[in-house]
């Protein structure tokens, strides 16, 4: 009885010295966890960074600081069928335990005494996280060190957290660490995708990666696969477990992801301390374009590159970005971005360049213009094709991308204002130090970059909205008004149908369903083409990225067939255009410019069927050459149809009006309607012989043929003219060359054989026109 006593006595004191003991435990632990903290993934250990397209396909993984690749993934976003083999197989009591698990490690301890050697081990999946954030040797003040950290673990992260950091850092071979990873490296798809005989795989990896690596020996990897498997009975059917075991271990050699590389490179450069930046990109069409481009180079010369860049726009997600036209080829300048490279543009502004002018008021789509030589200001545009058409509509004038019609609006519209709208509507352009806006702007006199282009050409499709791109998923929506509705509508049609709205009701010309540009810029550096449809807008560009030219390239011929064949393997839902409440069809005159419905029909020679914004018909531009009134009332002679004055007439007389033609356009006419202009001056009124009658050129005759001196020398010879004593202007194979008044004329320089036409233009618009050849000389010796 008084052992009893004694031995009850003694309880309080075991207790205490128990709770003591535990309570200097638990101290110690504190201790332990201030001096000593946790390492932070991603921080102490610089963590790898890994690009995504938005279905989690890797487009491009950075490595950490000692070369290993890490695709980060979330607890969720991997199969069900690896954690449940992973808690199985490495840790079952994992979602109970305090970070080490006694049990285990005794077992593991007594099996080794028993047979010498480590049957199992006794380290927990979070022992394991431990040992892989902080590596220590395998001794026994190392696995007390361990087993320390797992305690931490323990406290500082939740069971999902720890249990995701081994899913992110188990070592799954070579430099491959992470579920991933691994997934991706050796069999080509995601984690959340695995089965039953992938998941036990990978499952095994982290125990021998070296020795269970899938790709150099299957075997092994096939026989600790099956172990794995034979565990999962009574987790997994039967069934389920014997089909896992017939599947052959069949895996792809260690590769880095490489797609959308320099996309990947720029959003790496913002990551801000991100391991894993999730893009925009769709995989399977960035691989598509990517293939377009690298097929293209093999018809390309050396150094020329290509990029291309695919927006939705709904969203503004970029669906593909190529920056170069192969990545592994540096002789083409692969590490060169051109989608954020500042390039001449050159034709490719001309569609805002309508609409502003539209939105402006000041033209319709068949508005009148001259496509002739003209000289504004001293700056003298050309056209590609150096040919001239004569009288052209906007319409025409945009789809053949004619230039000098495009300085003359723009020259009414204001270089300086057009930039200001432009970088309103977001797309700025570059300018050399100290440059300021001019004409030569719409021909790509100033830089551009592709993004920005694809950004500014949505808003055809936007009803006038520009916007900014978008990369990932985490970017702002940003939009800008560029131009009205109604304007966006009219110049999309103009270049969907690719002519007049005749041809666009046929369907004629062009792809319906896509609007697209092309420019080139000068000595043929870059070609471009950038288009919209209903979902997508898509801009292209081709040249050397160090700006050598490469002659003969230009965008119809080697960026546009690009832009359609990107276009072709997009998937289109036409969303059904309606015609804005501001946009009409009437019809309008020509010369004047204004409705038909408001003219004399005798004033009305040629109509055009037009589309009209807020229900304006604005009037031709005045006349550059010719002042005066846009119309004229002379009379004729009705018997001989000649033009008289009633003082001098032999006959009965015919009073006449007519619209007056663009002086610059009436030598360009053709025969039906040169047919009415004014006739020519009856003889008998010749002393009557005013600014409206008619000129002809003297001292050289048409038909003539002239010699050079010597095949060094130029050939002179002067022009005169008679029948005006007022201005006139000299054209010389259809450019203005002088401006004189009266008979004399200006003094022709014949530098090289060949025909030279000669116009002269009277300040009333009559005119007259000779050709002359002239032959090559004799050598000098």
């Amino acid at each position: 009885m008084m052992s009893d006593w004694r031995r009850r006595l003694s309880m309080p004191g075991r207790v205490r010295r128990v709770a003591a003991g535990l309570a200097a435990a638990a101290l110690a632990l504190l201790a332990w966890d201030r001096l000593c903290p946790l390492p932070t993934p991603g921080r102490d250990s610089p963590y790898a960074l890994v690009v995504l397209a938005r279905d989690g396909t890797p487009l491009r993984a950075f490595p950490d600081k000692d070369h290993i690749w890490r695709h980060p993934v979330l607890l969720d976003e991997v199969s069900p069928l690896y954690l449940q083999a992973l808690i199985n197989y490495e840790d079952r009591a994992f979602w109970w335990h305090p970070g080490v698990n006694p049990f285990a490690l005794a077992r593991a301890a007594w099996q080794r005494l028993a047979s010498g050697r480590i049957v199992s081990g006794g380290s927990t999946l979070t022992m394991q996280v431990a040992r892989m954030i902080d590596p220590m040797p395998r001794t026994p003040t190392g696995k007390l060190r361990q087993m320390l950290r797992a305690f931490q673990l323990e406290w500082h992260y939740s069971k999902r957290e720890i249990l995701g950091l081994y899913l992110n850092y188990a070592p799954m071979g070579g430099v491959l660490e992470g579920v991933e990873a691994a997934s991706r490296a050796y069999l080509a798809k995601p984690s959340s995708r695995l089965t039953h005989a992938e998941a036990a795989l990978l499952t095994v990896l982290p125990q021998m990666p070296s020795i269970l690596r899938p790709d150099r020996n299957p075997e092994r990897a096939r026989a600790a696969r099956d172990k794995v498997l034979s565990r999962m009975e009574g987790t997994w059917r039967a069934a389920e477990i014997q089909d896992a075991r017939t599947e052959p271990v069949i895996v792809q050699n260690l590769r880095e992801p490489l797609l959308a590389p320099l996309l990947a490179q720029r959003l790496k450069a913002g990551a801000g301390g991100r391991t894993r930046i999730d893009s925009t990109l769709d995989a399977a069409l960035q691989t598509h374009v990517e293939s377009l481009l690298q097929s293209r180079t093999h018809v390309l010369p050396p150094r020329v590159s290509l990029a291309a860049l695919v927006m939705d726009n709904a969203t503004l997600e970029v669906l593909a970005y190529a920056g170069s036209a192969d990545f592994t080829d540096r002789d083409r300048f692969s590490h060169v971005d051109m989608v954020r490279a500042s390039r001449s543009p050159g034709s490719t502004l001309k569609p805002f360049l309508y609409a502003f002018a539209l939105d402006e008021g000041l033209i319709h789509s068949e508005s009148l213009l001259a496509d002739t030589p003209q000289s504004f200001a001293g700056y003298q545009p050309g056209n590609f094709q150096q040919s001239f058409h004569g009288p052209v509509s906007v319409s025409e004038a945009l789809v053949k991308s004619l230039n000098v019609p495009a300085v003359e609006v723009l020259d009414r519209l204001g270089p300086t204002r057009f930039v200001a709208m432009l970088r309103q509507g977001g797309l700025k352009l570059d300018f050399p130090r100290g440059a300021e806006p001019n004409l030569s702007v719409i021909l790509g006199g100033a830089g551009a970059r592709l993004e920005d282009m694809v950004g500014a050409y949505a808003a055809f499709a936007r009803r006038g909205m520009a916007a900014v791109p978008r990369f990932t998923p985490r970017s702002p929506v940003a939009e800008r008004r560029m131009m009205s509705e109604g304007a966006a509508f009219i110049v999309r049609e103009i270049l969907e149908g690719g002519g007049t709205i005749a041809d666009a009701a046929e369907g004629q010309g062009r792809r319906r369903g896509i609007a697209w540009k092309t420019g080139t810029s000068f000595g043929f550096r870059d070609a471009w083409s950038v288009g919209v449809s209903d979902r997508y807008t898509v801009g292209v560009w081709v040249g050397r990225p160090d700006g050598t030219p490469n002659p003969g390239f230009f965008g119809a011929n080697v960026a546009a067939p690009l832009l359609v064949d990107i276009f072709n393997i997009l998937p289109e839902a036409p969303a059904g255009r309606v015609i804005p409440a501001s946009v009409s069809q009437e019809k309008i005159c020509w010369p004047l410019g204004q409705r038909a419905s408001e003219q004399d029909i005798r004033l009305c020679p040629l109509q055009r069927t037009a589309w009209l914004l807020n229900g304006a018909a604005p009037p031709t531009f005045p006349d550059r050459i010719r002042s005066g009134a846009p119309t004229l009332a002379y009379y004729v002679d009705r018997q001989t149809g000649l033009r008289v004055q009633p003082g001098c007439a032999r006959h009965a007389v015919e009073r006449i009006e007519a619209a007056r033609w663009p002086a610059a356009l009436e030598p360009w006419l053709d025969e039906s309607m040169r047919r009415r202009l004014p006739p020519a001056l009856a003889p008998e009124c010749a002393y009557e012989r005013s600014a409206e009658g008619s000129i002809r050129i003297v001292g050289l005759t048409d038909g003539e043929v002239m010699v050079k001196p010597n095949a060094e020398r130029s050939l002179s010879a002067r022009a005169e003219v008679r029948g005006t004593n007022e201005e006139v202007t000299w054209l010389l194979n259809g450019r203005q060359i002088a401006v004189t008044k009266g008979a004399s004329g200006p003094v022709l320089d014949f530098r090289e054989p060949g025909r030279y036409d000669i116009t002269a233009i009277g300040a009333a618009g009559q005119h007259d026109r000779i050709s002359i050849s002239v032959l090559p000389g004799r050598q000098a010796r």
